[in-house]
C-alpha cells in the first residue's frame, strides 16, 4: 500500500527541501511505498512596511499549511522551529534534523560602505522574523557587536533585497538561490555562515513512515552531493519571475550547498539553542525538550 506524505518545496523552501525533491524525481520514495505531494507555502500575515519587533511577527510565517492540516512535515532553521513547536495550535512536533545545512549570509548594495561586520553598527539589517536569516543575523553579528548595536528589521525577502537597493537598509540577510542572484547583479557580501535546520511533524505523524522517508532521503542526499549542478533547477525555479533568467547552474559556487544524511535532534542540542534563544528575547521560558521533540528509540538525550 502506498503512503500519501504531504510537505513543502515549492518556492521559496525548495533549496531545504532538495533532498526531498532529489528523492521524488529519481524514484526514491516510490520504492519505499511513498507518494510525496509538495505543497506551496503559504503565509497568512503580510507585511507592508518594516516591523522592527519581532513580537509583531507571527511565528508561523509562510508555513499556515501545515497549521491548517494541509502538509504533514516541513523543514525550516532550528530556532525557528524550535519557536514553532512551541506556538503551534496543531501540536506540532520537532520529529529530526533535516538534511540541509543551509547557508546564509548579509549582502549590502554595489560598492556600499558596509564592508565588513563591524561597519553595521546601529545600520538597519533586513531579515525576515522568525526564519533562518534573522536569527542566523544575529549569530554572525553577536561576535563583532554589542547586542543594542544589531537592528535586524522585518522584511518580506524581496523587499528586503529591494530595501538594500534603494539605501533603505544596510544589508539583506540572503540564502540561496538569492545569495547567488544577489552576487551577479553587483551585490557586496560582508559575512556568511552556515546553519542546521529541523523537521515539524504533525502530532499523529507515523515514525515508521518517516524512517521510510530517510532511508530516500539518504540515498538522495548520495546523489546531490556527486552531481550537484544537475537539482539546481529547482532552485533557480524557485526565483520570483522577475528573475527569470538572470542565473544559471554555472553561477553557483557549489561547496556553499551542503546536504548530509539525516540524523535524529538531541537533547544537548535542543539545550543549546533553546538557552541562546532565551538569551535574546527569542522564546518564552518553560519549554523542556520533552514537550517539543519526538525523541527517537535509543537515542542517548544527553549527547
Amino acid at each position: 500500500m502506498t503512503v500519501t506524505v504531504r510537505t513543502e518545496g515549492i518556492g521559496p523552501s525548495a533549496v531545504f527541501a532538495l533532498p526531498w525533491l532529489a528523492a521524488d524525481e529519481l524514484g526514491y520514495f516510490a520504492e519505499e511505498g511513498i507518494a510525496v505531494e509538495f505543497v506551496r507555502n503559504r503565509a497568512e500575515q503580510v507585511l507592508t512596511e518594516p516591523v522592527a519587533d519581532h513580537e509583531l511577527v507571527d511565528s508561523v510565517r509562510n508555513h499556515v499549511p501545515f497549521e491548517e492540516g494541509q502538509v504533514d512535515l516541513y523543514r525550516a532553521c532550528e530556532w525557528g522551529q524550535i519557536r514553532r513547536a512551541h506556538d503551534s495550535r496543531r501540536g506540532a512536533k520537532i520529529i529530526g534534523k533535516r538534511s540541509s545545512v543551509a547557508v546564509m549570509a548579509l549582502l549590502a548594495a554595489p560598492g556600499s560602505e558596509y564592508t565588513h561586520p563591524q561597519t553595521l553598527a546601529n545600520a538597519p539589517v533586513a531579515v525576515s522574523f522568525h526564519n533562518g536569516n534573522h536569527y542566523s543575523a544575529i549569530q554572525m553579528l553577536e561576535g563583532f557587536l554589542e547586542q543594542d548595536e544589531i537592528k535586524a528589521v522585518g522584511y518580506h525577502t524581496i523587499d528586503g533585497y529591494r530595501a538594500v537597493l534603494a539605501g533603505e537598509a544596510a544589508v539583506v540577510a540572503l540564502a540561496e538561490p538569492w545569495i547567488t542572484l544577489a552576487e551577479k547583479q553587483g551585490f557586496q557580501k560582508v559575512i556568511e555562515t552556515h546553519y542546521a535546520g529541523l523537521e515539524l511533524a504533525a502530532p499523529d505523524f507515523d515514525p515508521a513512515v518517516y524512517a521510510a522517508c530517510n532511508r530516500a532521503i539518504g540515498r538522495a542526499v548520495t546523489a546531490i552531493n556527486a552531481d550537484k549542478r544537475s537539482y539546481l533547477h529547482y532552485l533557480i525555479d524557485s526565483l520570483p519571475e522577475e528573475f527569470n533568467g538572470v542565473i544559471t547552474p554555472d553561477d553557483f559556487h557549489l561547496p556553499r550547498l551542503r546536504y548530509v544524511e539525516p540524523e535524529p535532534y538531541t537533547r544537548l542540542e535542543f539545550e543549546k539553542a533553546y538557552s541562546w534563544m532565551r538569551r535574546w528575547g527569542l522564546i518564552e521560558p518553560g519549554s523542556r525538550y520533552e514537550d517539543l521533540v519526538v525523541e527517537a528509540p535509543g537515542l542517548d538525550v544527553a549527547r
